[in-house]
């Protein structure tokens, strides 16, 4: 408790400027949806082919508005934000086109979509896509390599915007404005393609603002305000969002469908409250990384540092320690807290995977979450909280596991004490 008030006190400034971002996009969103008038009518449910959802129709405009897209698709029929991702790949690339990759490696389960590296049934090698990779230099994207690297051949370039299970920083939205400008400059219709997810409301704009021609992302994660269920979003030129679409459905169908079930009120209503829960996921990233870089393990990024994502990497240096970090997370959330994470062969990874979730919506990353890699150096990835107050708890839980300090598994009754 006296690390947690030391902690707080070093990153009031930092929590102000969390606030006032929090402020601006929430100013934001509340603007978009007056402007659209956002009315209780928008919440019905629709089933079967649903056409004529008026619902689905104003949350794609709002999708749009907010972004300063031409046109969005936002569906609970994505099951992920690879989802997403992988519909605008394969609704943009034919046989014969070239994807390259500016971010070096990219997510483990997107490297599955590729299939050049991690080979699956069904990856874009399969149909004839080729795949090129611009290695990091420095943990930076290379942008003297772009050059080079992109040629008039190039249909597709991914950008991935936040680190993955790797330690490169995320990509600031100065940073996207920079790599769209370099590769645009070789090859104007080369399609700019930024991988969003982790990184929405973090700043006061978004990659479509800055030269990107598409963007795709979860609604589980930032801009789903932790009251999605489920689902992904496309936002970007109407041409390319179009494309996505006949992949998401079939051709000549595109976004004319999609039943909303029982979910508007959670989408327009989590939307809403996005802003506010990424600065609370923000604040318990920046206290995550002024706790254990206090206890001395590595964290990336430093508590003082610009942030991109709310995602926050520690190095635990064992895999014990993963193990442990993990189970602290899982035993101090509000839903199961009695299971015990192991380490599994998940789908699309290439290593062994251990994630902690008690989350309300299975697996947000939104809510807080832990995850990583059972491979050197044993960095685990904390991301989310739908309220610093709980996030905190749960890093202090966590802290105590790895750094074997003698406590109980109660909740303080007063935190001043």
């Amino acid at each position: 408790m006296d690390l947690r008030k030391k902690i707080l006190r070093e990153v009031e400034k930092i929590f102000e400027h969390v606030d006032e971002i929090s402020a601006i996009n929430t100013a934001k969103v509340l603007n978009a949806m007056r402007k659209l008038k956002v009315s209780d009518a928008h919440f019905k449910t629709t089933t079967g082919y649903a056409y004529g959802d008026i619902g689905r129709e104003k949350l794609d405009e709002l999708f749009a508005e907010i972004f300063k897209a031409e046109s969005a698709l936002v569906r609970t029929q994505f099951v992920s934000g690879t989802h997403a991702l992988a519909t605008v790949l394969f609704g943009i690339l034919r046989p014969g086109d070239e994807l390259i990759s500016v971010t070096g490696e990219p997510y483990d389960t997107m490297q599955t979509v590729i299939g050049w590296k991690n080979p699956a049934r069904g990856s874009l090698k399969e149909f004839g896509v080729g795949y090129k990779e611009i290695a990091l230099r420095d943990g930076k994207v290379d942008i003297d390599e772009i050059k080079n690297a992109v040629t008039s051949k190039t249909k597709l370039a991914l950008i991935q915007r936040s680190r993955g299970y790797s330690l490169r920083s995320p990509l600031t939205i100065s940073d996207i404005e920079k790599i769209c400008a370099a590769i645009k400059a070789v090859n104007p219709h080369c399609v700019t393609f930024v991988d969003n997810c982790y990184g929405e409301f973090v700043e006061t704009s978004e990659p479509v603002e800055v030269g990107a021609d598409i963007v795709a992302g979860s609604l589980i994660k930032n801009i789903g305000g932790g009251l999605a269920p489920t689902g992904g979003y496309i936002v970007g030129r109407k041409d390319l969002v179009e494309l996505a679409s006949y992949r998401l459905t079939a051709p000549g169908m595109g976004n004319e469908l999609g039943a909303s079930l029982g979910t508007p009120r959670l989408l327009f209503q989590g939307l809403f409250l996005a802003p506010h829960v990424t600065a609370q996921a923000l604040k318990a990233a920046i206290f995550a990384a002024g706790i254990f870089s206090e206890l001395g393990f590595k964290t990336s990024p430093l508590p003082n540092e610009n942030r991109a994502d709310i995602i926050q990497a520690i190095e635990l240096k064992s895999a014990d320690n993963l193990i442990k970090f993990c189970r602290a997370v899982q035993e101090f959330s509000p839903v199961d807290s009695f299971a015990a994470p192991e380490p599994w062969d998940m789908p699309g990874y290439t290593d062994k995977i251990i994630m902690a979730a008690g989350t309300f919506v299975q697996g947000a990353s939104i809510e807080i979450s832990a995850d990583g890699p059972l491979r050197e150096p044993f960095t685990v990835f904390l991301q989310g909280g739908l309220t610093f107050e709980h996030a905190a708890l749960v890093i202090l839980h966590a802290a105590q596991a790895v750094s074997n300090i003698d406590g109980q598994s109660e909740l303080p009754h007063n935190l001043s004490d």
